[in-house]
Formats: structure tokens, sequence, C-alpha cells
């Protein structure tokens, strides 16, 4: 099965535990026996448990990479967008990317769904029916069709022409009122949550009439110039050769906090208190402070480095405006090498608690403006610091002026306390060098 997972953007509606760089998709708050896992990490491990040779492509903006790594490994397939262009360009981009780099053929099929579902193993199995359909059957294209639970405005609806499992399409409808839902529903319709097979060959035919380009390589150079349209007006509208498969499965959308705190197993993720007076309150708490609730109903409580929410949970989904006028620093991110949590920011200082998975490394690199102090927290490593290569344990201290290259290699998990010193702190100053050769 070949898979290509739609990674989008921010997810603003889950501040403050998501950020422009840590989408929705990558926060741990999915409980598991060995504690918690992130959206990603439950959609690719089902995955793999129902296909273990399927073959994974993440489309994603560059941001995410590193996310991707940190959480997937290497192995996984990413299809970089070097910008937001919706999602037909990105599925064009994904499908050249399949044919040039991964090699995969034009008459296999290609399956396309959204990278964070809230969804049983059946839904997987799915996928893979209807990655076979998409070869053996006439249709160019074949819909993924959602059984409704509830007249919803947040899904469009797709009509099929009969109940069999497998149908032609009658008429796709945008995202309607409540009232005007219940009447698609009457007519047997269901939900498109936009996951959808097709023949490889099939797409890029269609992306070559609408696009002007070559190959992989030249697509992914003019990508900035392509315009912003989704893969449903680009296709799917236009497309006469279609047919629908239903699922009647579990489906979530956990886009919201509301949907989030409807699959928490327990009330809290994190350190908090409750009194015997509080009642439905929920809890995600990424600090390193507890959090006490008294006498609160039907709220969520949210902590993380980027900030606080404290909010009704009905009243919660309306969060995105407010979030948009918040412009700050990052205040954590996943690298490929690990992650780092911004702790206090002075007028000119900065500091952050670091932190490399074993053998992972920072780029060899260095800074104009400022100086840096690393503190070793814990675990063993060794750093380069032009060209002067040291061991390195919990204890020592490692002093860095402006101009001067350096980098750190964590031989065990080693966490590391930066202090950024200077008048014009900014992430643009960095400039990266290839490493010296060391032992």
């Amino acid at each position: 099965m070949n898979l290509v997972l739609l990674s989008g953007g921010s997810g603003k509606r889950l501040w403050p535990l998501s950020n422009d760089v840590r989408s929705k998709q990558f926060i741990p708050f999915l409980k598991t026996e060995n504690g918690y896992e992130s959206m990603v990490q439950r959609v690719y491990r089902q995955i793999k448990l129902v296909d273990e040779n399927a073959e994974v492509t993440i489309a994603t903006s560059k941001a995410q990479v590193s996310s991707i790594h940190n959480q997937l490994g290497e192995d996984v397939g990413i299809s970089i967008e070097p910008c937001r262009r919706d999602t037909f360009p990105a599925i064009a981009l994904a499908a050249a990317y399949l044919k040039d780099v991964r090699g995969v053929g034009l008459e296999e099929s290609v399956v396309v769904c959204p990278v964070d579902p809230y969804v049983n193993d059946d839904y997987f199995e799915a996928l893979k029916r209807l990655g076979e359909l998409a070869e053996t059957e006439e249709a160019n294209l074949v819909l993924m069709g959602i059984e409704p639970t509830y007249p919803s405005e947040k899904y469009g609806y797709i009509i099929p022409t009969s109940t069999q499992s497998v149908s032609d399409v009658s008429v796709f409808k945008e995202k309607p009122t409540e009232e005007i839902a219940k009447g698609y529903i009457a007519q047997g319709a269901l939900w498109n949550g936009g996951v959808f097979a097709f023949r490889l060959g099939h797409v890029l035919d269609r992306a070559h009439e609408l696009i002007d380009f070559t190959d992989y390589a030249d697509l992914f150079d003019k990508y900035e110039t392509l315009e912003k349209i989704s893969f449903d007006y680009a296709v799917v509208e236009h497309e006469k050769n279609i047919k629908v498969m239903r699922f009647s499965g579990a489906w979530n959308d956990l886009g919201t906090w509301n949907a989030l705190t409807e699959i928490m197993e327990g009330n809290t993720i994190g350190e908090a208190i409750f009194d015997e007076t509080t009642e439905n309150t929920f809890v995600i708490n990424e600090m390193n402070v507890p959090i006490l609730c008294m006498g609160t109903k039907n709220i969520v409580v949210s902590a993380s480095a980027e900030g606080i929410l404290v909010s009704d949970i009905e009243q919660a989904d309306r969060i995105k405006p407010y979030v948009d006028q918040i412009d700050q620093q990052i205040m954590y991110a996943e690298k490929s090498w690990g992650s780092y949590r911004v702790i206090d920011i002075e007028e000119e200082s900065i500091t952050i608690k670091v932190t490399l998975n074993p053998g992972h490394s920072m780029n060899y690199h260095s800074h104009e403006h400022r100086d840096e102090v690393w503190t070793i927290l814990s675990g063993e490593g060794r750093t380069i610091v032009d060209g002067m290569e040291q061991s390195v344990r919990a204890g020592d201290v490692i002093t860095m002026s402006a101009g001067c290259r350096h980098t750190i290699i964590a031989k065990t998990e080693l966490q590391v306390m930066e202090v950024q010193l200077g008048k014009e702190i900014n992430v643009h100053d960095k400039k990266v060098y290839e490493l010296p050769a060391t032992r």
C-alpha cells in the first residue's frame, strides 16, 4: 500500500500545546501502555500493524520535518512543500515525489488521507481496500465516504447513487448548516473526510494538464508560483468516473479541545489536583509546576511553555482568532536531534533547556552577535569548539564567544542549559559549517 498522509498547519485550536512549528499531530496526549504518544505516532503504528510493508509518505512543510524524524525515525518518506499551496499542489508534488524519488509505478494505487484521524485499526483495513479498488475498478478516483453519526457542519457531504458498499457518486455538497446537513443525511449522504485513492499515473496526468512541469525537481522549484487550490476543486469536481466506498467504523477529528477531552483516558495529563467540588474538568499540564482546580465545572485547563488556557469546554472551539493575536517567540520545538524549551527571556539574554537524543548533534555553527554558555545538566557527550574536541558530562561548562564555531554531540541523552548573551539575539544569526574531521 502506498499511503500519502497530509500533514496540515499549526493547529492553533489546540493552543497552547500547539504552535507554528509544533502542530497538533505531534503533541503526545494519547495514552498507551508505556506512556503517551502523538497522533502521528499512533497513525503510523496502526498503519504498520495492518500492513507492515506499507510505503508511507508524509506531505508537509519544512518546519515539520524535524518533528517527523524525531517521532517516527528516518525511514518514513517526506514530500516537503516549500510553502503552503493547498491540497492539490501538495498532492501533485507528492505524486511526482513517489514516481521520481521513490520509484512507484504509474499503474500502482495511492491512498491519500489526513495525518491525524483518531480511528481504530479497521479504518486502515478500509484504506487498504480503497487502494485495491483504485487498481481494480474502472473508476479514476475512489473516495471513502464516512457514515455520519450526527448532522455536522464541519464536513462536506457525498451523496451516493445507492446503498451498496461501493457505488457511483450522485453529487457533492459543500459544508452545510446543521439543518441542511439533516436533509443530506436523510438522502443517504456520507461525510467527505478527505480520504481517496487513485492510480498514480492518472493524478500525474491531471497535474500536467493544470501545471507546466517536467518532473519532481522542476515542480518543487516552481511550487511558490502555483495557484492555491484544493484537490476537491481541481480534480474531484471535474472527475466523471468516480466511486465512493462506505466506511461505518469510528472516526474522529481531534481538531478542537472539545473533541480532545472526549477521548482522554482520565481527566489529567501531567500534575493536577482537584478538590471534591470540581466537575467535568480536564487538565493537560506540560509544566513542572502543579495546577490546582477548585470548584471548577465544565472547563479545560492547558499549560505549556507557550502559555496557559483556561476555558469553558464548549467555548474553547472559538480559540483561533484570539490565538492569532498572540505574537511571541516559539517557546518549545522538536528537532531531528531532540528538543528545546525556552526557560527565560531578558533584554540581553535567553535561557534555553536543550535535550539531545543519543547519537545526535547540533549543526556545527557560529553566531555573529551573541556569546553562548552551555552547562551540562545530565548525560555524556562531546563538544567541538573551533575544531577542538573534548568530552563532557554533568557539571561541565563550555563558553563560546561570538564568531566561535561550535557543536555538541550526545553519547547518551544529553540535557544542556544554554544561555545566549547579546544585544541582538535572533534566530537568523546563525552560520552553518561542515563538521571538521574528529576522532
